[in-house]
């Protein structure tokens, strides 16, 4: 029997400042979308509002990294994006793909998990054939209950034209996403791997000093605090629990790096390929490896 929850959807780096965000990715190599506005309903059933966001996203095939920043400060908040970067800028969002929203709303809810229910979401796009808009389904975790960050599932209803094959071709290779990585409080760690396990219906497996649950393209591994320093030698950590860091898969690690440092951004070798600190980042550190 298949499962509600496909994969990574999309992960959200959220700051104010969106032309730094813009400027600091396309130096790394990435293609990013045009800026978008986002019209967001607030509740089930409630009509779409202009919010205060607009994003640009690096997109792959599968998924997609988003660059949200607060674009209007007099607009309206519905999805409380103001209250995000208020407590930390950064990797704040994971969202997973799912073809079915009221599906995994209702299984999310039967495990305990407290949600939005669905809301629905609405920006306008262009595409070679002209301005269209783009619509998705999104159901949220309370953030109240994921001390880690905001997460949620998200439905699709026109990835065509988000995943617009103009935008899939990055110069720096890059291929997708790898694995989102999550530090946990120590105290906090329990409750964490078994919120994934609720919301991706898989067993945790350990990979060195990490919990690691996958679900499709999706890799989520998570690090007590403790034992953070280990992998992440060097950051900083905003909160007790937090999405620290993405792993990008690329075709060339050389290709890559040079992009990478030819803008000025310091980077360290790991196993698989080379990391980029967060603090030259936005805000979520970026491991770079190379596609197997």
């Amino acid at each position: 029997m298949g499962h509600d929850i496909n994969g990574f959807h999309h992960v959200g780096i959220v700051n104010r400042d969106l032309d730094t965000m813009e400027a600091t990715y396309r130096s790394f190599g990435f293609t990013l979308s045009p800026r978008s506005r986002h019209m967001l309903s607030e509740r089930p059933g409630a009509p779409l509002t202009a919010g205060c966001t607009a994003n640009m996203c690096a997109l792959f095939g599968d998924s997609y990294i988003e660059l949200l920043g607060i674009v209007d400060d007099s607009a309206p908040d519905p999805w409380h994006t103001r209250q995000m970067v208020e407590q930390h800028e950064g990797l704040r969002i994971l969202s997973f793909e799912t073809a079915d929203a009221e599906g995994a709303d209702a299984r999310l809810g039967a495990a305990g998990l407290r949600t939005s229910g669905v809301l629905e979401l609405e920006r306008p796009v262009d595409t070679e054939d002209g301005p269209a808009v783009l619509r998705a389904r999104s159901v949220h975790l309370d953030p109240r209950s994921t001390v880690e960050g905001y997460i949620g599932v998200a439905q699709h209803l026109t990835r065509e034209y988000v995943l617009q094959p103009r935008y899939l071709t990055h110069p720096n290779g890059a291929l997708g996403l790898g694995a989102l990585l999550i530090v946990a409080a120590d105290a906090e760690l329990d409750a964490v791997v078994g919120r994934y396990q609720h919301v991706l219906g898989v067993a945790p497996e350990t990979a060195g000093p990490a919990t690691v649950l996958t679900r499709g393209n999706a890799r989520i591994e998570i690090v007590s605090a403790s034992a953070a320093p280990e992998v992440l030698p060097g950051e900083t950590a905003p909160a007790p629990s937090y999405l620290a860091a993405l792993t990008v898969v690329v075709d060339d690690i050389g290709r890559a790096r040079t992009f990478v440092e030819e803008a000025g951004t310091e980077t360290r070798t790991t196993g698989s390929g080379f990391f980029v600190s967060g603090r030259d980042a936005c805000g979520s550190g970026l491991f770079f490896s190379a596609a197997r």
